[in-house]
């Protein structure tokens, strides 16, 4: 999947996009520069899921959980300020990581030979001020 975003407006029909492409997966990583948009479009997902909790970047704390309209959980994981991947250890990423629920990462590339074997990579890239999305599926 391939998309072109022009502007926030575009969000939601970008996450339902990705929802609807990847209808069968649970985990997505996001790779991407500072400021070019993974919490932005991690929000418009979650909004999409009927997250009613406020979605924030988990930056300090790492991870934050959320439950769906029907109850479903959430994690969001931030790994900017991971100091190594023992604080990864530390946290039981494997319990999320691995749980069958929602995971959504940012950062990813700070944990990246801890990732399943199968999940969603999502790459945005600025160019100018559009965002060039592509999303696959990895399946090691």
């Amino acid at each position: 999947m391939k998309r072109t975003i022009d502007s926030i407006a575009a969000l939601p029909q970008v996450a339902q996009d990705l929802l609807e492409t990847f209808a069968d997966e649970r985990f997505f990583a996001f790779f991407g520069k500072m400021g070019v948009g993974k919490t932005t479009l991690i929000k418009e997902i979650c909004h999409q899921l009927g997250v009613e909790d406020n979605v924030c970047s988990p930056t300090f704390a790492i991870i934050n959980s959320y439950s769906t309209a029907t109850g479903e959980p959430v994690y969001h994981f931030d790994f900017y300020r991971l100091k190594d991947l023992d604080e990864a250890y530390d946290i039981g990423y494997e319990e999320y990581f691995y749980s069958g629920n929602w995971v959504f990462t940012e950062w990813t590339e700070k944990v990246e030979e801890l990732l399943p074997n199968h999940y969603v990579r999502v790459e945005i890239e600025e160019n100018n001020t559009i965002r060039i999305l592509t999303a696959n599926v990895i399946n090691d």
